[in-house]
């Protein structure tokens, strides 16, 4: 290893085609035995291998076809793609972050008598080498990484190998955050001028939850997450909880109110309206998931019921002697009733906000139908306080 090719190198290149030159040679004898025993493939007559009189049982033998997840199992490099980082991190399932270290690199580095976790760690801040005076040069010149690569060697190693590989080469030329139109335009057409078949251009940053990433962070980014530190953020949800579920009647239809907690308290709840779905679901699920956020990032339940407690809809409903304004007061009931039962209730704190002048003339939760104002008795009958209209008239 210690007399490795560095990868962006004429060299580098050299030792590239040369190495797809025996693959292809090699591919291709054993496709021509083949053809003498199963004879040539359907469309031989016309085809550049007639031309040269030599049977051939596959029409194409050898391609570079993408091998992302087919090398994580197989534990070997990617393609031709020069190694991504000495030490980077791995985004998986559910934001999991796995750290991954270049076996050759580790192994090389054991070897030297050069490893211990504390230059593995300096080594995963950037994911390369270049600039750490611990490691011999010699060695960093070899251990090059994808974003070390400039772009016109990226290209010139996917030409290298395309001269003699009969369909593409899957390879990403990797841009740094900073790239621009005219840089990857630049690209596109040294790809075509090279004879490459197609070409893939990766920009760092462009996209949200990268797969792959580097622990190198701008100063701008490093902001970002000191900021998003200082921020409530919601605790994972336990793979086990423990709660109750509560029937009301609305005036959407049932609706029935799960509430689950753990160690730490409430920390979920879950709505479920009818069969039908449509909006008063979709609504309904969506406060359900606000409610669960807030009270997973530290919002106290009492202040989530008062805030929902009075909501009215154009279809209150009664039940069991209550009135029951909308789904997100049914809501609001069977959370308060679910803290009281627990002993975490304060009555005061969760009393709807109401206008104390109106007194008890209002039609709590009656809406008028003309311009959905608020409703009042008014000498014996339900008058608008907004446009006037009365169902007297």
């Amino acid at each position: 290893m210690r007399l490795g090719v560095p990868y962006n190198s004429e060299e580098g290149v050299e030792l590239g085609r040369e190495v797809m030159r025996f693959i292809r040679a090699k591919g291709h004898e054993a496709s021509s035995k083949l053809a003498e025993e199963r004879g040539s493939f359907p469309n031989y007559k016309g085809s550049i291998f007639e031309k040269t009189g030599k049977p051939m049982r596959n029409a194409t033998v050898t391609t570079v076809a993408p091998t992302g997840t087919i090398s994580i199992i197989a534990g070997c490099s990617s393609g031709i793609e020069p190694v991504f980082a000495l030490a980077f991190t791995r985004n998986v399932m559910d934001n999991d972050q796995l750290i991954e270290v270049n076996a050759q690199f580790e192994s090389i580095l054991k070897e030297e008598g050069l490893y211990s976790p504390e230059l593995i760690q300096k080594v995963a801040q950037t994911g390369n080498v270049r600039g750490i005076e611990d490691i011999p040069e010699d060695l960093r010149k070899v251990f090059v990484t994808a974003y070390e690569t400039t772009p016109e060697w990226h290209i010139r190693m996917q030409a290298a190998f395309q001269e003699f590989t009969d369909n593409a080469v899957s390879k990403t030329v990797n841009f740094p955050k900073e790239a621009t139109k005219e840089d990857i335009r630049d690209v596109y057409q040294l790809a075509y001028d090279l004879g490459c078949k197609g070409v893939t251009v990766y920009r760092a940053g462009s996209r949200e939850g990268e797969v792959l990433t580097v622990g190198h962070k701008t100063e701008s980014e490093e902001a970002t997450a000191i900021e998003s530190k200082s921020r409530p953020t919601p605790r994972r949800r336990p793979r086990v909880t423990t709660g109750q579920t509560v029937r009301v009647k609305t005036g959407c239809g049932q609706l029935y109110v799960t509430i689950n907690a753990d160690e730490e308290g409430i920390c979920e709840v879950f709505t479920t309206i009818g069969k039908a779905g449509g909006c008063a679901g979709s609504f309904s699920e969506a406060t359900a998931r606000l409610i669960s956020l807030s009270l997973r990032s530290g919002v106290e339940p009492r202040q989530v019921v008062k805030q929902l407690k009075g909501i009215r809809c154009p279809h209150p409903i009664w039940q069991e002697g209550r009135q029951i304004l909308s789904c997100p007061d049914a809501i609001a009931h069977v959370l308060e009733e679910y803290l009281q039962q627990n002993g975490m209730s304060e009555t005061a704190a969760v009393k709807p906000e109401t206008s104390s002048a109106l007194g008890s003339s209002l039609f709590t939760g009656s809406t008028c139908p003309e311009c959905s104002g608020t409703m009042v008795e008014e000498s014996g009958c339900a008058t608008c306080l907004e446009c006037g209209f009365s169902r007297c008239s």
